[in-house]
Parts: structure tokens; sequence; C-alpha cells
């Protein structure tokens, strides 16, 4: 670039360098005419000749003059045209950034606002949940705290039971109070294994004796006596004998003391059309009834046969677990109605529990699809904000990318 004076002349300016080119192609022709005036000599005709080309030439300089001062105003006129583009471009692009931040902002508080519902209804959801737990987790430490005490009192039955097995020798050794043992046993075993309803204790049948203990079953067997013997005595002398001989004829004395509990059982308890075809002895020790069957199976036999069947605490226990499936089964015959009324409700129960869960599981779903989203979109935001603060709006989205003001040169 050239400036003469205030004007500013730019040599890559195609009309500029036309002019230069004139301007020296006018100054090769005066060089050449002023060489041929010298070769012709000093012939007037030639010297008129050069002064109307000087003429011409002074003419073309007066006009490159004028096209100097007229290019002069072109490029005052171009200089004064980009400057004003300049201050446009930049006023149009402070407006689109002030109007893309603007939406940023409503964009990111609108996003701040659904992060913050889904908290909230997240949150609780959470507190319901931790409550839940928290009464589950109190029920269960108070189990455990029961069930504590439970095994503490055990510990102190125990122990006072221990402090017993010197007084069960004196209550053995009375038959009164040897009878009474047997009936306490059999009351704390069928008391454990059947509803208070199914039994009752002393019961007194229509002849007139008293059953420790009548079943209340239904027909058939129909209702069945439980009695209580104890044939300590022949057992004691068995268990003392030392010698064979005297092992016999303990053995055989226990045999007949039993066999006269099953007859007497049989006599008094086996009512027909009152209680069931038989009846059930109770003997309260497991060592008896194991050498009963050990070496009195005969004894064993005969009880079959006067249908009297000899338990112990362990078997009767067994037993009493039949009669209860028997009476169960028996009562849900009869209460098949509200069986069938009460396993429809709880079939709806169940439909109703399943509804629940189903939409439980529908919340849950859709608050993890809500989290995600807010992420994404906090994620996205923050890219944008990057470009944004960087200028960079050729990596805008392409619907966002359209809306940006395009940076064209102005036409000359």
């Amino acid at each position: 670039m050239i400036q003469i004076g205030e004007t500013i002349i730019d040599l890559s300016d195609p009309t500029v360098m036309g002019v230069i080119a004139a301007v020296i192609t006018a100054l090769l022709v005066l060089i050449l005419l002023f060489m041929s005036v010298r070769r012709a000599g000093k012939s007037t005709e030639a010297v008129q000749f050069v002064a109307t080309q000087v003429g011409r030439l002074a003419q073309d300089v007066q006009l490159l003059g004028q096209g100097q001062h007229q290019l002069a105003g072109n490029i005052q006129t171009v200089s004064d045209a980009q400057a004003n583009a300049q201050v446009h471009v930049v006023q149009t692009m402070e407006a689109r950034l002030a109007e893309v931040q603007a939406q940023m902002a409503e964009r990111l508080a609108d996003n701040a606002l659904r992060s913050a519902r889904s908290l909230a209804e997240m949150q609780e959801r959470m507190k319901e949940t931790l409550s839940g737990s928290s009464e589950k987790t109190t029920k269960s430490l108070t189990q455990l705290q029961e069930r504590l005490a439970t095994i503490d009192r055990a510990q102190t039955n125990i122990e006072k039971l221990s402090g017993d097995v010197l007084s069960l020798q004196d209550i053995l050794s009375n038959k009164q109070r040897r009878g009474m043992f047997g009936e306490i046993q059999l009351t704390d075993i069928v008391s454990k294994a059947l509803p208070s309803d199914s039994y009752a204790l002393q019961h007194t049948l229509s002849n007139g004796k008293r059953a420790d203990c009548l079943v209340h079953l239904p027909n058939p067997p129909g209702p069945i006596v439980i009695d209580a013997k104890f044939p300590f005595e022949a057992y004691e002398a068995y268990a003392a004998a030392e010698t064979p001989p005297q092992q016999q004829a303990a053995l055989r004395d226990l045999g007949n003391a039993v066999r006269k509990h099953i007859k007497d059982i049989s006599e008094r308890y086996i009512i027909e059309g009152e209680t069931a075809d038989g009846a059930i002895m109770f003997l309260p020790s497991e060592a008896v009834y194991a050498e009963l069957h050990a070496r009195l199976p005969e004894v064993v036999r005969a009880g079959f046969d006067a249908r009297v069947w000899i338990v112990s605490p362990t078997t009767c226990m067994a037993t009493l677990n039949t009669m209860r499936a028997i009476l169960k089964d028996a009562r849900m015959r009869e209460q098949a109605g509200e069986i069938r009324k009460a396993l429809r409700l709880l079939h709806r129960d169940v439909e109703i529990i399943g509804e629940k869960a189903g939409k439980l599981e529908i919340h849950l779903r859709q608050a993890g699809e809500d989290v995600s989203g807010v992420l994404t979109a906090a994620t996205r935001a923050g890219k944008r904000a990057d470009r944004l603060d960087n200028f960079d709006f050729e990596e805008l989205a392409p619907d966002e990318a359209s809306s940006v003001v395009p940076m064209i040169s102005p036409k000359l």
C-alpha cells in the first residue's frame, strides 16, 4: 500500500494496477517518440507530431489524475463500508449471544426444576422404604428380645428342675403321687398337641368311670380314652434284680402288672356307642416302654388283642399329632364353604398385591429414566456452555446452528 498525503493507494486493487499500467505505457510511448524524433533529425513534421502526442499525453495524465482522485474517493467509501459492516456484525453477534444465553438459562432452570421434582419424589419413596425397613428391624429386634427373655426363663426353669430332681424320687415312691405325675405329664402333652376344645380331662363316662383324658374324634372311630398307668414298683424290682432268676421273676411281675392295666382299661373305657372300639394306655416312662417292647412283646400283642394301645411320651405325641390331623380334616370338611370364601378373598388380596407391585415397578423405572434424562441434559448443557464460551458455533446441534447469524463479507 502507498500513502500519498491523506490518500491510501492499495497496489492489490485492479483499478490502481490498470492506472499504473496506463502510465507506464504512456511513458514508453513518449520515449519511443523521442527516439523517433532524434532519428528523424530536425524535421518540423516530426516536431509537430511529437507536440501533438505530448498534448495527448498531457490529456491522458490529466485523466489519470482525475481517475486517481476518484479512486481515492472509492477507497474511502470502501473503508467506511467495511468499518460499518464490522460494527454491525459485532452488534449482531452480541445480540445473538445474549439470546442464546437467555435460552440456555431458561433450559437450565427447567432442567433444575425437573431434577428437584424427581429428587423430591425419590427422597419420598426412599423415606417410605426406610420407614418400612425400620419398622421391620424394630419388630425383629423386639422378637429377638422376647426370644432371649424366653431363653432366660427356660434357663431359670432348668436350674429349678435340677433342684427338683431329688424330690422326684419321693413323688414316685408314693402310688397316689405317681398317678398324679402320669396324669400331669399326659395333660401337658395333650394340651400342647391338641386344641383345647377337642379333648376333655377327667371325663366321667356313662358307666361312672372317670377317664384321665377323652379325645373327641369324629366317627369313625369316635371319642377315644387315654388313661395314664405307671407300673413303677414292678419295674423298680426288675431294675434292682441281680441274679437271672430274680430278673425273670421281676420281669414276669412287670408283665402281669401291665396285663392288669390293659384289662382294666378295656373293661372301663371301651363302651360301645359311646367311645371308640379301642383305648390308649399312656406310660409316662420311656424306659418302661422300651423294656416292655424289648422283653415282653407278648404283653404288647395282648394289648392289641384287647384293643388297648400302649404309648410312651414320644409315641403319644406322634399319636396325638395324627389325631390333630384327623380333627383338622373333619373341621375343614365342616368349614369347606368358609374356607373357599377365605381362599377367594386371599386370591383377591394376592391380585391387589400384584397390581401394587406393578405400579411400584413402573414408578421406580420412571424415576430411573428421569434421573438418567437429567444427567444427560446436564452433560449436554455443559458441553454447549463450553462451546458458547469459546464462540465455537460450528459445533452446535443442527437445530440450533441454523438460527446463528452467518458472518458474510459485505459486497463492494
